[in-house]
């Protein structure tokens, strides 16, 4: 071979290993979902914390963190239909929580509505539910129902202990539609299964979504002991509650370690976006941080709706990446979508997020976010309450029973000057369009057909 040439090869696969990977033309996709983990309990957006999550923090700088996403509700079982279906929570049935007790249930998940597993198991992903569902207890409200090829997890709202596993001495624990009791802390044996998963997956060598829907730290506050009596020694004198979340968070944190560990290993971690938020905002009452935000858990204000919000898919999102972008926690459904190249439902309120985990501009224009809940009790009696955020002016109520109010948040993104009596035009303007979003919820029974 002549000398010219002979460099000239050498060039070319010099060029070769040099260039970015290919893409996957169809991602694996992984969901990653804390349960009342709030924006402030995750180190990466509250540097100098007295909580430590380095292995989140870590896959946030591998890949884009956002800041200004919120979740679709300030309770669960809302934000988790929203995701499941890429419609706001209300027009699938889901305006509030879906519990044991039929009396204290307000929301029915529509089972004519097609999920994100649904819609990817069409496309041929092997589909998995890995922990909480809290969308429905019974058929055809339970996963296997709603599109999973796997389900392994629990399927009520919230679990009574960590280690009992037990909801109101009743077992929802399954493996599939049959009754499991496995032993150990929920955080571990959830994270043990979704390990599991992705091992059999690895050697599938196909396709394949898994949600891995954590129920930490979700109360009761119940970390392992060795954990909390790490955080008791690190920090003498921090008071009971806050080292109990601390301690539960911590956990979870190497958790969902011990997961991405697992992608890695199996050769997966290059072939799988994987996304990682929570469902609300922590709650007060048990010592969990939202700051910079205003309130908590079951609020409106931006405590209880702001969230932590990473995305990681090496060689196609760019490390150490920040964005801005005012999203919502269902813009996971089209962003999955598109990603596996399945066209978004035209019903669909999501929007997609991959042009700019790709590097490409946020989508142009205004975008309006809608929030609802609806819960019984004395403070609700039965009723919902809702909330706006068109560009800087964000309406809320949080109560039925309390008035409007009004924020600026470009001026004050704490909230604490309410503009309502200020800005009557604003005021009616973002009155109209919210009465526009709760006519269109109102065309979805939240209730089943047999109540």
């Amino acid at each position: 071979m002549q000398p010219v040439r002979r460099f000239g090869v050498l060039l070319c696969l010099l060029a070769v290993a040099l260039a970015p990977a290919a893409e996957p033309a169809r991602p694996n996709v992984v969901v990653i979902l804390a349960d009342d983990l709030g924006y402030g309990d995750m180190s990466a957006y509250r540097p100098g914390a007295d909580i430590r999550t380095p292995n989140l923090d870590r896959f946030a700088a591998e890949g884009m963190r956002f800041t200004r996403m919120r979740a679709n509700a300030t309770v669960c079982s809302p934000t988790r239909a929203a995701l499941m279906s890429g419609r706001y929570a209300d027009r699938v049935g889901v305006p509030g929580l879906i519990r044991t007790e039929p009396a204290n249930t307000w929301g029915y998940f529509d089972p004519k509505v097609p999920t994100l597993a649904n819609h990817l198991h069409a496309a041929g992903y092997h589909t998995a539910i890995v922990g909480k569902w809290n969308l429905g207890l019974t058929a055809p409200g339970t996963p296997n129902d709603r599109g999973f090829d796997l389900f392994h997890g629990f399927l009520d709202d919230m679990m009574d202990s960590y280690t009992t596993h037990l909801r109101q001495g009743h077992n929802y624990m399954r493996l599939n539609r049959e009754v499991v009791d496995p032993a150990g802390h929920a955080t571990d044996i959830f994270t043990a299964w979704a390990q599991e998963y992705l091992r059999e997956r690895a050697a599938a060598k196909s396709p394949f979504f898994l949600y891995l829907a954590y129920n930490a730290p979700h109360f009761p506050m119940e970390p392992p002991a060795e954990w909390l009596a790490r955080v008791k020694a690190r920090q003498p004198g921090i008071e009971e509650k806050r080292a109990l979340n601390v301690a539960l968070v911590e956990h979870l944190d190497a958790c969902v370690g011990q997961v991405l560990a697992t992608l890695k290993e199996t050769g997966l971690e290059r072939s799988t976006l994987v996304i990682f938020t929570s469902d609300n905002g922590g709650s007060l009452p048990h010592a969990q941080n939202n700051d910079p935000w205003r309130d908590g858990k079951q609020s409106h204000y931006d405590g209880g709706l702001r969230i932590p919000f990473a995305a990681r898919w090496p060689g196609t999102i760019a490390p150490g990446t920040l964005n801005d972008y005012a999203g919502l926690t269902f813009d996971i459904f089209a962003t999955a979508l598109e990603a596996a190249g399945v066209p978004r439902p035209a019903d669909s309120d999501a929007v997609s997020l991959l042009p700019m985990l790709r590097g490409g501009p946020a989508p142009a224009g205004v975008r309006e976010l809608y929030f609802v809940r609806r819960e019984g009790g004395p403070a609700y009696g039965g009723k919902s309450y809702e909330a706006i955020i068109r560009g800087d002016w964000k309406l809320l109520q949080n109560s039925p029973y309390s008035p409007l109010e009004l924020y600026n948040l470009k001026d004050d993104p704490q909230e604490k000057t309410d503009l309502f009596a200020k800005n009557p035009k604003i005021a009616r303007e973002l009155q109209a369009a919210l009465r526009l979003h709760v006519q269109r919820g109102g065309g979805t029974p939240w209730e089943p057909p047999s109540r």
